[in-house]
């Protein structure tokens, strides 16, 4: 059996995500007081009590039509944009409460029970799994009383919390325990996760669902409909993989207050957690800017990369079609020159099965290892070829140099006067080195290091 599964569910602006930050203890869930913010299925693995768990955060379940629920509770009961998704967001959410082995029922205390409460609830009977119900939003004594009218529900015990404040919340993980199941899997090793990342609508939900064969993320031509990181387990040819999918990346000047910032910081706290990077461009646009801007984040996070070039299909190509824009490409993304790059098609699956293949074969290669013999071989020889550069009568000199770490590859070298490590001769070395083994996909880092005294960083990444 694997690790228990906790679904939180519930209708709209109950304080799921709340709740969710609250139980993980970290802001991975995006809180707005707007109805509909989360829309995908969000996963953390977390613990209680020394127990163990996956949680997941769910969108609001809407089971009423819009039309109905107007009529009941107002002209104005979500937003235009979010109404959009009605039908996809209890989708995932009905996904999620099948995968789950608890549910914790998520109601608001000041709203009373509601006519949507009492649909959720009836769908959760019949699902006949273990259900908690956990009436939010009570932030002090004065409203416990209320939460007894909850009984009503026919769900047993309502459990007054108040997520914003961490009222009752220990109690309330006290009941989910109670209801897991007897056993379950030890800690297994550590997966190679690999997050998608890119501009917003250049198909990272659609490779997410062409990776897995399923319809697992919400798929939509809309910019920005996936606002959260999503971690998403598979066996791949018998190794632990995590795919992590993200918000579209916007550059910093164009990206909205609100809700689209938030999702901004969860794809880069995605890609600081991930091991490599599926980088996507959209074939029909070209590397843009923003592309480059994206870059950017993945390379100053050090981590390994894969660009994969998406809509592929819809390209108009002869014989020299995919060299001439491999070139681009790489002309474009000169600082990572040492990608590889894929021409895939995430709607027609072409190429699809080498995605992570590649990857994997990247996250190698962030392992490996020189030995110190090797590198000063190869440092002997890169300086026979080019000598290093002088200043003011002063001649840089090389002792010697050792890897000191991986994932990336580190190096450092050890100098008379490191002031004297000009950049072009920093990327002269890094290519000496890639000429030996080229790190394909990932970046290595360069320490310069006077023998005699602390040596300041410097990087070519």
């Amino acid at each position: 059996m694997v690790k228990p599964i906790v679904a939180l569910v519930g209708r709209p602006n109950v304080g799921k995500s709340t709740l969710f930050n609250r139980i993980i203890g970290e802001r991975r869930a995006i809180v707005e007081d707007v109805p509909g913010t989360t829309r995908d299925r969000i996963y953390a693995e977390t613990e209680w009590a020394g127990v163990p768990f996956v949680l997941v955060d769910t969108g609001g379940l809407e089971l009423l039509d819009l039309s109905s629920r107007a009529k009941e509770e107002g002209p104005e009961p979500l937003s235009v944009s979010s109404a959009d998704f009605v039908p996809a967001i209890r989708t995932q959410a009905q996904m999620a409460i099948e995968e789950a082995d608890v549910i914790v029922f998520l109601v608001d205390v000041r709203d009373g029970v509601t006519s949507a409460d009492m649909d959720v609830a009836d769908l959760l009977r019949t699902t006949q799994k273990p259900v908690v119900l956990a009436v939010n939003k009570v932030d002090n004594a004065s409203w416990e009383d209320a939460a007894l009218e909850f009984w009503s529900l026919g769900l047993g015990e309502p459990h007054p919390i108040s997520a914003l404040h961490g009222r009752g919340v220990g109690d309330l993980l006290d009941a989910v325990l109670g209801r897991f199941p007897q056993q379950w899997e030890e800690e297994e090793p550590e997966a190679v996760r690999i997050a998608i990342v890119g501009r917003p609508n250049v198909g990272k939900s659609s490779l997410l669902n062409a990776l897995l064969g399923e319809e697992r993320a919400i798929v939509s031509e809309i910019p920005g409909t996936t606002r959260d990181a999503i971690d998403t387990e598979l066996i791949w040819e018998g190794e632990r993989v995590v795919l992590i999918d993200t918000a579209g990346i916007r550059r910093r000047g164009r990206i909205q207050r609100g809700v689209e910032y938030y999702s901004v910081l969860r794809a880069l706290r995605a890609i600081e957690r991930s091991d490599v990077v599926l980088l996507l461009i959209d074939a029909t646009e070209g590397v843009t800017a923003q592309d480059t801007h994206v870059a950017g984040y993945v390379l100053e996070a050090g981590k390994g990369v894969v660009v994969l070039v998406n809509k592929w299909d819809l390209v108009k190509k002869d014989t020299y079609t995919m060299n001439v824009y491999t070139q681009e490409v790489r002309a474009a993304l000169n600082f990572m020159d040492y990608v590889p790059v894929l021409f895939i098609s995430a709607k027609t699956r072409q190429r699809v099965n080498q995605v992570i293949p590649t990857a994997l074969r990247v996250h190698q290669e962030q392992s490996t290892r020189l030995s110190t013999a090797e590198l000063n071989r190869i440092l002997r020889e890169a300086v026979m070829r080019h000598q290093p550069p002088s200043k003011a009568g002063k001649r840089l000199r090389f002792y010697y140099a050792t890897q000191t770490g991986i994932r990336p590859p580190t190096f450092v070298f050890f100098v008379n006067d490191r002031e004297l490590v000009h950049f072009s001769y920093e990327r002269y070395l890094e290519n000496a080195i890639r000429a030996h083994h080229p790190f394909e996909g990932t970046p290595i880092r360069l320490i310069f290091r006077d023998r005699d005294r602390g040596g300041r960083r410097r990087s070519r990444r």
